[in-house]
């Protein structure tokens, strides 16, 4: 009599400790979520000012001033519950952030024309703010992917998987740039 008592507790125990590891695991993944976006609204708040900074300065290309604007407006229309996203929606927005950071590299190595503007201490701070956002929002992307791929694990492997199913708990999208080339490439900052 005592034997399935114990059996039924430590299963009970089990599933207890299982469901709240499991719980645990998507709130750092949603927390490390949370620093993206953060990360991602401090590059879109940057970008106008360093779009003005530049159209104060100097005649700079209008193309690529243009794409920069357009890359952020894409970039910035597409919203994300990464617990809600299916893979098209992450694909989406990692080619929205792809495209901007391209166009943002453009940017950058266009403005060495132009040695008035690099010499000036707005655009100098403008783009070391810029670059420092952009090491940040790397640093967050990593992070948050691997808090994804340890819930993704957690859902995945016998016995944790009977409980992930039992209680509704799904595998979460990596945030990763696609396969683009230009968009895998950090923008560059030159000084």
């Amino acid at each position: 009599m005592m034997i399935p008592l114990i059996i039924l507790a430590v299963l009970v125990l089990y599933v207890i400790f299982s469901f709240n590891g499991l719980v645990t695991l998507r709130n750092r993944a949603k927390e490390a979520w949370a620093d993206i976006d953060v990360q991602l609204k401090r590059r879109y708040d940057l970008i106008p000012n360093l779009v003005n900074t530049i159209k104060g300065s100097t005649n700079f290309e209008q193309e690529t001033l243009t794409r920069v604007v357009e890359a952020r407006a894409k970039a910035t229309s597409i919203q994300v519950d990464p617990s809600k996203v299916d893979a098209n929606t992450m694909k989406m927005l990692s080619a929205s952030q792809g495209e901007l950071s391209s166009a943002l590299g453009r940017l950058m190595v266009v403005s060495e024309q132009y040695p008035d503007l690099k010499s000036s201490a707005n655009f100098l701070a403008l783009q070391n703010e810029l670059s420092d956002t952009e090491n940040k929002i790397q640093a967050a992307r990593r992070f948050y992917n691997g808090n994804v791929r340890d819930l993704n694990t957690k859902t995945e492997v016998f016995p944790s998987n009977v409980i992930a199913n039992m209680f509704n708990f799904t595998k979460m999208e990596f945030f990763d740039l696609g396969t683009d080339d230009a968009a895998k490439n950090p923008v560059e900052v030159k000084f």
